[in-house]
């Protein structure tokens, strides 16, 4: 199976791709041209809000599938730069969707949405299935929403195998500091490292959120491409919220650092959906997928990292 991952050089790209090589798939990736990235796979440049060059690169490489990981994937950014976030979440996702459909053979896609697609979700609608409305709470969250209605409608419309995954937080080393836990982590490492009393500055603690290894989440991915159908959603998480407060004191607990803590206002986000927790039951009876690492382990690989 010959596999391209767009968008090989982010946070998921080189876990999707270790899992994919270590499941014996011909793998090769793409990154932005501005882009530097140390991968054991072929990397292309490539920007995906140029057609062109994605129909030359995918007749060049004939993959067998794609998995779509490009995208602008924080929240808060989002609010800071709407703009480039429509462009890279929907004109991007477009793209590809008409290169694939100019292809004689068109490979499968894997396009990758978010848990935040559901927004917010009343109580009685938690844990959240596939099926219920969406009500997108920010502006991140809006964009995925319509990728995956455009995923839908060229499924449906041109015959192609397209497979979408609402993916909820996932977490790991190697994500940036923009997301909560390893801005977290970034902040006790800190703290360690400069004597071993400080303040910890914190956005919304009370939200609560479905958080996964980023391990565990390629591998539902490539389990959905190998065995979802065409047209379908699948929520990808642990199936369990838990509260930020309750993984800044995990983290917290790592360390033998004095910690204060702090909330800032320039962390708070305009708005907040209280509560998303996935319901996996679709993901699991389609590939037995589970998840396997424990939080706390995550937790503190991604502090040992900051520590490093």
């Amino acid at each position: 199976m010959k596999a391209l991952i767009i968008g090989a050089a982010g946070f998921v790209g080189k876990y999707l791709a270790y899992e994919l090589k270590s499941s014996g798939w011909d793998v090769c990736g793409t990154r932005l041209p501005t882009e530097s990235v140390s991968l054991e796979i072929p990397v292309k440049g490539l920007d995906i809000l140029d057609v062109a060059a994605i129909k030359g690169l995918l007749k060049k490489i004939n993959p067998d599938c794609i998995f779509h990981l490009a995208a602008q994937s924080s929240v808060a950014v989002s609010w800071k730069q709407p703009a480039l976030t429509v462009d890279v979440n929907i004109k991007g996702a477009v793209n590809l969707l008409e290169a694939v459909r100019d292809m004689d053979k068109p490979p499968k896609v894997l396009l990758v949405g978010s848990g935040e697609e559901y927004g917010y979700v009343l109580p009685d609608e938690i844990p959240i299935t596939e099926d219920i409305t969406l009500r997108p709470g920010n502006i991140y969250a809006g964009t995925k929403a319509a990728q995956g209605m455009l995923g839908q409608i060229y499924a449906r419309a041109y015959g192609l195998e397209i497979i979408i995954v609402r993916a909820f937080n996932h977490i790991g080393p190697g994500q940036t500091d923009t997301f909560v836990v390893p801005s977290f982590c970034k902040q006790v490492a800190e703290i360690e490292a400069s004597g071993g009393t400080g303040t910890i500055k914190v956005g919304n603690l009370d939200a609560k959120r479905d958080f996964t290894d980023v391990r565990d989440i390629v591998r539902a991915y490539r389990l959905l491409i190998e065995n979802g159908s065409s047209g379908e959603i699948y929520n990808v998480g642990r199936g369990e919220a838990i509260a930020i407060s309750g993984i800044l004191d995990k983290i917290i607990k790592l360390s033998d650092a004095d910690i204060t803590i702090e909330k800032d206002p320039e962390r708070m986000r305009p708005s907040d959906v209280p509560v998303i927790e996935a319901d996996i039951s679709k993901l699991t009876a389609c590939t037995g997928w589970k998840p396997e690492v424990p939080l706390e382990e995550t937790l503190r690989d991604v502090l040992n990292e900051w520590r490093g």
